[in-house]
């Protein structure tokens, strides 16, 4: 059980980032709506390894990068801020409980959820704690910052939204299952899977319910949203695409495997791990499958975008990087254990983990 709860933590906690420091803001796969796609430039190859950082115990979340650190969690219950260019530590701070989440960075602090039951904001400058925010169970969930207010899923089965600076609970919803899903915003909208196999949709400013989607099975996968459509994988096998003001099917892909691969998005495609083992490149409007690569592991990481190329871990050990265009092989860098976490590429570097407790900073 507990090894289950790590590895759906690990899924969840997939980040990349924003260029800035300081007042930067950088959170959960880039953007409040978890495109995955990145601005920053990637590396040309993947055959000089700048440096690798090992933790005192093992690493399911994944990193976030604000142009100038790397934040990432640690089951030894810290958070940890590691210099992107020398890959060292410049400070860290402690929780009571795993941390799986993945940080957002905003106005000055970093929030960040624990297995201890809080979520933390901390102050970005001096490194102290700003507020914690307690709720009924476990935080997996990574947070989404936006308009002063900081939203997280709890395993208690509540949606939050947080006042950034006082800490005081906004509203929340009871979506009676536990969420692991990082929501997602679109417009007025906020999107999140449960664990009772629904993707629901609900104001961003009151929480009140505007639809709800049911899928045969959990929903792990954090959902992507574009203008038309929010994206997202579920235990039952298949990738959905939702209308995002009716809430009804466009369509859905079925694969050979649970899909908890959060996806992301780029041009007139949604590109998806899944535990067959392949990575997918689906059309937006049809869902056609316009490619796919298999690798030699099922595929929980999810997959982000820049310069073209598609980067995703696959727990063969590999680190991938794909063709965006056809999903042919580009490049693969080999570690020492899975990779179930996302990368991020920063400054022409792509940084990521595996679950042995080690940082890469590959370019």
């Amino acid at each position: 059980m507990i090894k289950r709860r790590l590895l759906v933590s690990a899924l969840m906690a997939i980040s990349v980032s924003l260029m800035g420091c300081g007042g930067s803001t950088a959170m959960f796969r880039g953007d409040i709506s978890h495109t995955g796609k990145m601005a920053s430039s990637g590396p040309t190859s993947l055959d000089n390894l700048a440096w690798k950082y090992t933790f005192p115990d093992k690493v399911y979340a994944s990193p976030v990068s604000d142009g100038d650190n790397i934040y990432l969690g640690c089951k030894d219950g810290q958070l940890y801020a590691i210099d992107q260019n020398s890959g060292k530590v410049q400070w860290s701070f402690r929780t009571g409980g795993n941390v799986e989440s993945s940080v957002a960075l905003a106005d000055g602090y970093v929030f960040v959820g624990s297995w201890d039951k809080n979520l933390y904001a901390i102050d970005a400058e001096t490194r102290a704690e700003h507020w914690k925010f307690p709720v009924k169970g476990p935080i997996s969930s990574s947070p989404v910052v936006n308009d002063g207010t900081v939203y997280v899923g709890g395993e208690d089965g509540n949606m939050y939204a947080v006042d950034i600076e006082t800490g005081r609970e906004k509203w929340k919803f009871n979506a009676k299952g536990g969420i692991y899903t990082s929501p997602a915003i679109k417009g007025d909208l906020l999107f999140f899977g449960t664990l009772r196999g629904v993707m629901y949709a609900v104001n961003l400013e009151t929480g009140q319910e505007f639809w709800r989607f049911p899928t045969r099975h959990k929903i792990h996968s954090s959902p992507a949203v574009d203008d038309n459509n929010v994206y997202f994988g579920s235990d039952d096998k298949h990738l959905y695409a939702v209308n995002i003001r009716t809430g009804q099917q466009t369509w859905k892909k079925k694969t050979a495997g649970q899909v908890l691969s959060s996806p992301a998005l780029s041009g007139d495609l949604v590109i998806v791990g899944s535990k067959d083992s392949y990575v997918y490149g689906f059309d937006k409007d049809n869902g056609f499958r316009e490619w796919e690569y298999r690798t030699q592991g099922p595929v929980f990481s999810s997959p982000v975008i820049a310069s073209g190329a598609v980067y995703v871990g696959s727990t063969d050990r590999n680190l991938y990087v794909l063709n965006e265009s056809d999903g042919s092989l580009l490049w693969k860098y080999a570690t020492e254990d899975k990779v179930f976490s996302a990368p991020v590429v920063s400054d022409g570097k792509v940084f990521f983990n595996s679950v042995d407790g080690s940082l890469y900073a590959v370019r």
